[in-house]
């Protein structure tokens, strides 16, 4: 097995939303992610889409009953819970939390700035996922 990592972002979340479409402009608005590719299933919805943020991606689809999606819960079914959050690195941290704010992103923990470096904040979009956005980078730090 090769240890060399392919270029661009090798670790991708994968999210299922009930309206991805909405998702989408959300993410893109709100967040301030791009449109990298958006694949349309035969009824409209979106059967995979991928939005970029600097190096790196999120992919996503609609919310489905097959093997996979079986495996996925989506927020609103598990009381508003996560087991797990990505971590989206921003250069300017309070300015990307007002346009968050300003999208509608629901504040979890609101904007600070952290002693170990850098500043954050936690949201929820308008499906309940929970995405944590912060300045602080640690590929440069050890």
């Amino acid at each position: 097995m090769s240890t060399s990592a392919p270029p661009g972002s090798t670790i991708i979340p994968g999210l299922r939303y009930r309206d991805a479409h909405a998702a989408i402009d959300f993410l893109c608005t709100a967040f301030g992610f791009t449109r990298h590719a958006v694949y349309e299933n035969d009824h409209g919805g979106v059967e995979h889409a991928q939005l970029a943020y600097g190096n790196g991606m999120i992919m996503l689809g609609e919310a489905r009953d097959d093997e996979f999606g079986r495996r996925i819960a989506q927020p609103s079914d598990i009381g508003g819970r996560e087991t797990q959050c990505a971590c989206v690195t921003v250069v300017d941290c309070r300015a990307h939390y007002r346009q968050a704010l300003a999208a509608g992103a629901v504040i979890v923990d609101e904007y600070a700035e952290k002693d170990y470096g850098g500043a954050g904040y936690s949201c929820r979009d308008p499906e309940g996922h929970l995405w944590y956005f912060g300045s602080y980078d640690p590929w440069k730090h050890d």
